[in-house]
C-alpha cells in the first residue's frame, strides 16, 4: 500500500511539474538570451558548456542569412532566434528556428526614420523577449508588442511622438528593461515630463511617467540591494536608480557632458555597487549603493573609459574595451574595480563586445574578428581567434546552448561553439 502511494505522489508530482513548465516555458531554458546581454543584462550566459579550443578555420557555421539595415542583436528564447531589422520602409521583426535558421514567422512596421550621422537607417535596440511576448523599440521612437509563438501584433505605440522627445543622433537605442508587469524605457520626453515612462506589458498603457532626464543609448539593470529594488538608467547626462513602483528617484549622480558625446554601456551592479563607463572625456565612476542614495568609491578617466560596450565581471575583476572606435585608440583591459586598479592592458585589441560564459571570454571585434581567451586578472590569454566577418560588426552577439550568434552589416551567422 505505501508503495502504491508513493507511485501515486510520484505521478501527482510529475503531473505538476509539466504543467508549471508547460505554463512558464522560459524557467526550462537557462541558457537562453532573451534580451539584451543576456538574462541578466551583464554580459554573462548561464550553464554554457563551451569548446575551449575550435578548427583552425574558425567555429562551425550551423547556418547564416542575409538581414537589412540596423545594429540590433538578436534575441534567444523558447527555442527560436529573434531578429529585428529593416528593409526599405519596413522594420521587420522575424523568428527563426534557434538551431536550424528556419523562418517561422515575420511581421512588419512601416517606418520613415532617417538618422542624422550614420547611413544606418535601423533598428538599435535587441528585442526583450518576456512570458511569450516580444517588445520591440525602432529607432524612430516606436515601440511595439508582438506575440513570440505567432509574431500577431500585440500593441504599438509612437512613445517618441507622443512625449515630443528628440531622435538624437542615432535614433531610439536604450533598450527597455521588463520590471514586473510593467515596460520600462528612457524616452527623453523632457518637456513632457517623460524623461522615463513605464508601460503595461499587456496593452502598452502608461503606468507612470517621471523626471527630465533626456535619452541615451545605455539599456538600464535592475537589482534588489538590502531589500530595495533598483532600476538603473544611465540618461544623457545622469546615472539615475528609479523606483519600478511609481518612478520615485532613489539617487542620482552627474555622469555624462554636453556636446556630441554618447552614454551607451549598460551600469553593471557589482557586490552592492554600480559601475558606469563612458568615453569622450566622461570616464568611469564605482559608487556603492544605499537606499536612496549612493557614495562614490572612485571617479576617474583613466581606468575604463568605454566609448559603447558593456564590460563583464569575473571573480572580482572587469574585462572590457577602454576607448573610441571613431579615433581609432581602443584597448581590452583587466581592472579590479574596487580598487580602480588596471591589472593589464593590450593595445591596439581595438573595439569589441564581450561575452562571459563557462569560464571563457567570447570577443567579437568590429572588425569582424572573434576571439576566445580566459579571464586571467595576471595577463591576456587568447585561446583561439578566427575571423567571423571581413565586415564592421556592430551588433551585440548572443550565446544561447553553444550557439552564438553574431552579426555584420549584410549577414547574421549561428556558429556552433558547444563542447
Amino acid at each position: 500500500m505505501k508503495q502504491l502511494h508513493r507511485l501515486i505522489l510520484l505521478i501527482v508530482l510529475i503531473v505538476v511539474g509539466l504543467t508549471w513548465l508547460k505554463s512558464n516555458p522560459s524557467a526550462c531554458r537557462a541558457s537562453d538570451w532573451p534580451q539584451i546581454l543576456g538574462p541578466h543584462r551583464n554580459g554573462s550566459a548561464d550553464d554554457e558548456h563551451l569548446a575551449g579550443e575550435w578548427p583552425k578555420e574558425g567555429p562551425k557555421t550551423v547556418w547564416h542569412r542575409a538581414v537589412g539595415n540596423g545594429f540590433a542583436g538578436v534575441a534567444v528564447a523558447e527555442g527560436k532566434a529573434v531578429l529585428f531589422h529593416r528593409h526599405k520602409n519596413q522594420d521587420l521583426v522575424e523568428a527563426m528556428d534557434a538551431i536550424t535558421g528556419k523562418l517561422i514567422w515575420k511581421t512588419s512596421f512601416p517606418t520613415n526614420f532617417q538618422a542624422q550621422i550614420v547611413e544606418d537607417n535601423g533598428p538599435r535596440c535587441v528585442p526583450v523577449i518576456h512570458q511569450g511576448s516580444v517588445y520591440l523599440f525602432g529607432a524612430s521612437g516606436d515601440l511595439h508588442c508582438v506575440s513570440l509563438a505567432s509574431g500577431d501584433k500585440r500593441w504599438s505605440r509612437p512613445v517618441y511622438q507622443e512625449f515630443n522627445a528628440p531622435e538624437g543622433y542615432f535614433g531610439a537605442g536604450s533598450t527597455p528593461i521588463v520590471e514586473g508587469d510593467k515596460l520600462l524605457v528612457n524616452v527623453g520626453g523632457t518637456k513632457s515630463g517623460a524623461g522615463l515612462i513605464a508601460l503595461s506589458l499587456s496593452d502598452g498603457k502608461t503606468i507612470w511617467q517621471a523626471t527630465d532626464e533626456q535619452a541615451s543609448y545605455s539599456a538600464p539593470a535592475a537589482a534588489t540591494i538590502d531589500g530595495v529594488r533598483h532600476v538603473i538608467f544611465v540618461t544623457r547626462y545622469n546615472a539615475v536608480s528609479i523606483d519600478p513602483d511609481d518612478g520615485h528617484v532613489r539617487f542620482r549622480f552627474p555622469f555624462g557632458k554636453r556636446g556630441p558625446t554618447v552614454n551607451a554601456a549598460t551600469p553593471l551592479v557589482i557586490d552592492g555597487h554600480v559601475f558606469v563607463s563612458s568615453s569622450y572625456g566622461v570616464g568611469a565612476v564605482f559608487a556603492k549603493i544605499q537606499k536612496e542614495s549612493v557614495k562614490t568609491v572612485w571617479a576617474n578617466d583613466d581606468t575604463m573609459s568605454s566609448q559603447y560596450p558593456t564590460s563583464v565581471y569575473k571573480d572580482g575583476y572587469l574585462y572590457g574595451i577602454d576607448g573610441r572606435q571613431d579615433v581609432g585608440v581602443a584597448e581590452l583591459r583587466c581592472v579590479e574595480p574596487n580598487a580602480g586598479k588596471v591589472m593589464w592592458k593590450k593595445p591596439g585589441f581595438g573595439m569589441a563586445s564581450l561575452i562571459l560564459a563557462d569560464g571563457k571570454l567570447v570577443i567579437m571585434k568590429t572588425d569582424g574578428e572573434l576571439v576566445l581567451a580566459e579571464p586571467n586578472p595576471k595577463e591576456f590569454r587568447p585561446l583561439a581567434s578566427a575571423r567571423a566577418f571581413s565586415s564592421t560588426c556592430r551588433a551585440l552577439p548572443a550565446l544561447a546552448n553553444g550557439l552564438l550568434y553574431v552579426r555584420d552589416t549584410q549577414t547574421l551567422k549561428c556558429l556552433d561553439r558547444r563542447r
